[in-house]
């Protein structure tokens, strides 16, 4: 693992939109693995406004919501046009189908998508209780994409984004971990205190499906940006063994294992 510490936001985006310019300018295809939610907006913020060429960009998204139609402003298939879509012309995207009729055979032909589409970058947030993607605790580390039961307090910190308590969707479609996992670098950014705990458990806590964040150790190539509020509960030590400094140029050269 490697760590970049940001002092707020605004390094955040600018260092991990540095590292997914880097890496589009690199190779003449590439695939980038999106996640949605507050985190990584300020990198999408800044693919925008520095009008990235993404015409050899392939994207897949991590997850959506089940039974919530395409054209509402709380669908991820909605967040991704608003945030990316809209503004830039990719290659291919892909965003998983909730509202389809047979969700396992979405599931698997999701899955087969995955598969035929080798993820350079994968991003990712981190919940509160260490989910990644939408694998909330006690998941498999070999699960595949699948549905899953949203859990109260994941339902709860998406609550703002709803009018109502009872229009917050019950269910997702989510690539699994073994899914993620498959991704050649992994980039997850943490923002503030309500991490810390999970972010801890992810750099150094027991390996453990309790903390699905924890099989990130497993991974040969994972980049951590995170404010000190979210390293707050790490202890010096773990910071130490893996912290690179924040140094724009050279941060795809340093996004190394630690």
């Amino acid at each position: 693992m490697n760590i970049i510490v940001v002092k707020n936001q605004q390094e955040l985006a600018k260092a991990g939109y540095e590292i997914i310019k880097n890496m589009v300018q690199s190779k003449e295809n590439v695939t980038l693995g999106m996640a949605t939610g507050s985190s990584p907006l300020g990198i999408y913020a800044c693919m925008r406004e520095n009008k990235l060429d993404a015409s050899g960009v392939t994207t897949i998204n991590l997850d959506e919501y089940v039974n919530l139609p395409y054209e509402d402003k709380n669908s991820y298939h909605y967040f991704m046009k608003e945030q990316l879509f809209d503004h830039l012309t990719f290659k291919e995207t892909f965003v998983p189908g909730g509202m389809a009729e047979d969700l396992e055979a979405e599931c698997k032909r999701y899955e087969a998508i995955v598969d035929t589409h080798s993820v350079d970058i994968q991003i990712l947030g981190i919940g509160e209780n260490g989910h990644i993607g939408f694998n909330e605790p006690g998941t498999p580390f070999d699960s595949t994409t699948h549905i899953v039961e949203l859990t109260e307090s994941t339902r709860q910190a998406n609550r703002r984004f709803f009018e109502k308590e009872e229009d917050v969707p019950a269910h997702a479609i989510t690539m699994g971990i073994a899914s993620i996992m498959k991704a050649k670098q992994i980039l997850l950014v943490a923002m503030g205190p309500k991490k810390a705990e999970a972010v801890k458990a992810m750099i150094a806590g027991t390996v453990s499906e309790g903390c699905p964040a924890t099989v990130l150790q497993r991974h040969s190539n994972v980049t951590i940006i995170a404010d000190e509020e979210a390293l707050s509960l790490c202890s010096e030590e773990s910071l130490n063994e893996h912290r690179q400094a924040f140094s724009i140029p050279d941060l795809l050269s340093n996004s190394r294992m630690g």
